[in-house]
């Protein structure tokens, strides 16, 4: 049975997490206030006036989670969220001291009473960012069972041994690799979900993928490969670009007559890495169904990982189908 990956603490120096910590803080503030005030008008008056103070206190408890957020996140779950909550604690106790008495505020509550409203608000930002994880997280056993039945249809398993078969006496040796690049396919599809995998390691089952498919397609299949040897050391997702490359190879060259070429571009861009697939998508060529279900399960697993600090972006563009992703460059 595969596996989704264990729940863990989210990121502080992810944007996205931050704008949804901020968001989720500022709404349950709101709802208490609405629960206990006489009325909304009365309610957002008073989220209004507390804004003077409960915002510099929240944004300097997750400017001290920004700053503590890798090791945080190397701690087991049950106390990485007991570290956020006494970190949201003791931060929230300290500003609202501070900043309350800077600014000479007629504090309506002592500190302890901030600190603990703090830590409150952290675990009910910790429980939906958990609960996030969770509905997200089983597109990362998806994505093993899209491919893996991909793997299966006729079109390519079936043509795979076919062609290892056609080659296994006159040339042994390429159908030996045939098999190998087969078995290496399978090998990762089969292999318990990960977090993050090196970008080489996903060029590498790419390029096996490319292989089996040249073989059987001939020069009707034509690969180029633009790739910056920096952003191989890049972590990504696992199956991020090999079923692009099988969208690419099924939905653009297998159809026309006279095939096609895919450009598979790789670059980092600062502190950014960009992953581009291009494949012919001609009028003369019907659309085929079907694509759209990997290139969702991407997007939702570049959604888990990075957030709002991804993008994809996917559709026909002068005469090609284009997919776009952009992504932060992280290194193992």
């Amino acid at each position: 049975m595969l596996k989704t990956v264990e729940v863990s603490l989210p990121d502080f120096r992810n944007l996205g997490v931050v704008l949804r910590a901020l968001v989720v803080v500022e709404g349950l503030a709101f709802l208490i206030l609405l629960a206990s005030e006489a009325g909304p008008a009365e309610a957002l008056a008073v989220f209004i006036g507390a804004g003077v103070l409960r915002e510099p206190v929240l944004l300097l408890v997750l400017a001290a989670l920004y700053v503590l957020s890798p090791r945080l996140r190397r701690l087991p779950y049950p106390y990485g969220v007991a570290a956020v909550l006494t970190v949201a604690g003791v931060t929230g106790w300290l500003g609202h001291h501070a900043y309350g008495h800077w600014l000479a505020l007629d504090l309506k509550t002592g500190d302890l009473h901030a600190g603990l409203v703090a830590a409150l608000a952290a675990w009910g930002a910790l429980v939906y960012f958990n609960w996030r994880h969770r509905v997200l997280s089983p597109a990362l056993a998806e994505a093993r069972l899209i491919a893996l039945q991909a793997r299966i249809r006729p079109h390519f398993l079936f043509n795979s041994l076919n062609t290892a078969l056609g080659l296994l006496r006159d040339e042994p040796a390429r159908a030996e690799r045939v098999l190998e690049n087969l078995a290496e396919l399978y090998r990762a599809l089969l292999s318990e979900a990960g977090a993050l995998v090196p970008l080489e390691r996903e060029v590498e089952l790419a390029r096996a993928y490319v292989e089996i498919e040249a073989m059987r397609l001939g020069e009707r299949l034509r690969v180029t490969w633009q790739c910056d040897d920096d952003a191989l050391d890049a972590l990504v997702p696992p199956l991020i670009l090999q079923p692009l490359l099988e969208n690419a190879v099924y939905h653009g060259v297998q159809p026309a007559e006279a095939g096609g070429e895919v450009t598979v571009a790789i670059a980092l861009d600062g502190d950014r890495l960009d992953l581009e697939v291009r494949n012919p998508c001609t009028a003369t060529v019907p659309p085929r169904p079907g694509n759209r279900m990997a290139l969702d399960n991407i997007r939702e697993r570049l959604d888990l990982h990075f957030d709002a600090e991804a993008e994809m972006r996917a559709g026909p563009v002068d005469g090609e189908f284009v997919v776009r992703i952009r992504m932060p460059c992280r290194h193992g």
